[in-house]
Formats: C-alpha cells, structure tokens, sequence
C-alpha cells in the first residue's frame, strides 16, 4: 500500500468516524431478515470498493461469512486495519461496538447475528459436553468451532443420505445455510417434515425437542447451528 493510499484511507476513515453514527438496523447495507427475543439476523451486503455508515453494534453478536473478502475495518477510537475473511468463516465480537467497514475489490457479504440476551447468556450456568472438536456422523461431520456468551457454534456437512442420529435441543437453535439442500427432519412422536433451504437463509428451531436430521438432497449439505441454552 502506498504511502498517498494509506493517507486517503484514514482520512476517509477520519471523516466517516466524526459523522452521527446510527444503529446497524438503520445501516443500508444491513437487512433485518429475523427477529425475536433472543437474536437480530441481518444480511450484510456491501458492494466492492464500498463502505458502510458509522454504526453501532449494541451487543455481541457472531457473524457467517457468505464468500471471501479483505476489508478495512475502523472501529472508533482505534487504527484501521485490513482484514481478510474466507468464505463460511465464523466468528465472534464483542459489544458494543462503533465502526466503519470498507470493501475493496470483492464485495463483503455475511450473516451478523446479534445476540440481544447477550448480557443474560454470559451469567448462563449451561455447560456444554463438548465445547471443541470434530465428530464423525453417518455419512458427515459436525465440528464444533466455539462456545461464546452460552452459544454454541457448529459447523455441519453431510453427504447425500447422511444423518445426523438422534439428539435433543433443550434449547432453541438457529440455522444458517451455507449450500443449497433439503433435510428431513424426524421428531420423535411427530410424522417427519423436510425442508429446504438456500444458501445465506436462516432458520429458528423452538427448543425442546428430539430429533434425526437426513440430507434427503442430491448434493452435500453444509450449515451452521447456534445452540442456545
């Protein structure tokens, strides 16, 4: 990076930090595609050699990369740094938060997840079996990435007929599609129901139930899961 484009960009970044910052439900760039009492879902999309308004993020939140991307990103109060993400990268920030995002020649695209319980979740007493690790399913993996404020965050792929076997949420979970794909779902007492989704789509599953989870699709079928307590 020359010394004249590093010069532009933090005065860009200088001009934008002094501007009124607004709330990210109020971002252009941030679309509200699921609300309830637990989580804000927003999709990011923020065109290439673009930049966001100053907002603020109230609470923690995780966030779902929907492709690659190197952007800058100015928090308040702090030196702008270049970031580069990869492609179904998830991660985990800390609020509140007040910054600006640039994009450079790829757009940046993602899933932000608020957790609007967040200050309820990191006093939560659950404790998790596992907060780590790979596990090898029928015809699959589940590889748990972290556990954050009580919110357990696992990565998915099954091949075409793979299955995940039986298990119980006692909480609520949240799906975030990183293929196209259909699953059949098999709740215990109840007739199964298959479902399809795109990739970038979310999906909120009420806690309380005992499921077997099917690739019905032709193709592997790769998602997300945050588990609540």
């Amino acid at each position: 990076m020359t010394r004249l484009l590093l010069v532009l960009l933090l005065t860009t970044f200088l001009a934008a930090q002094s501007a009124p910052e607004v709330d990210i439900a109020a971002e252009p760039h941030h679309h509200l595609v699921l609300a309830n009492d637990q989580v804000r879902v927003f999709n990011v999309d923020v065109p290439p050699h673009s930049e966001t308004l100053v907002h603020r993020h109230g609470h923690d939140y995780i966030y779902v990369m929907l492709g690659p991307s190197a952007i800058v990103n100015a928090i308040a109060g702090k030196d702008p740094v270049t970031v580069k993400l990869q492609a179904d990268q998830v991660g985990f920030f800390s609020g509140p938060i007040v910054h600006v995002v640039r994009s450079s020649a790829q757009p940046f695209r993602n899933l932000t997840i608020e957790l609007l319980q967040d200050d309820k979740l990191r006093n939560s007493k659950t404790k998790w079996d596992e907060d780590r690790g790979l596990e090898i399913l029928h015809g699959g993996t589940q590889e748990i990435l972290f556990v954050k404020d009580g919110v357990r965050a696992s990565e998915f792929e099954l091949q075409p007929g793979g299955m995940i076997p039986a298990h119980h949420h006692a909480g609520p979970h949240l799906v975030v599609a990183l293929t196209d794909y259909e699953l059949r779902s098999a709740e215990t007492g109840k007739p199964p129901v298959t479902f399809p989704m795109k990739r970038g789509e979310t999906r909120w599953v009420a806690g309380g139930i005992t499921h077997m989870v099917t690739n019905t699709s032709a193709a592997p079928a790769k998602f997300v899961t945050l588990e609540f307590p």
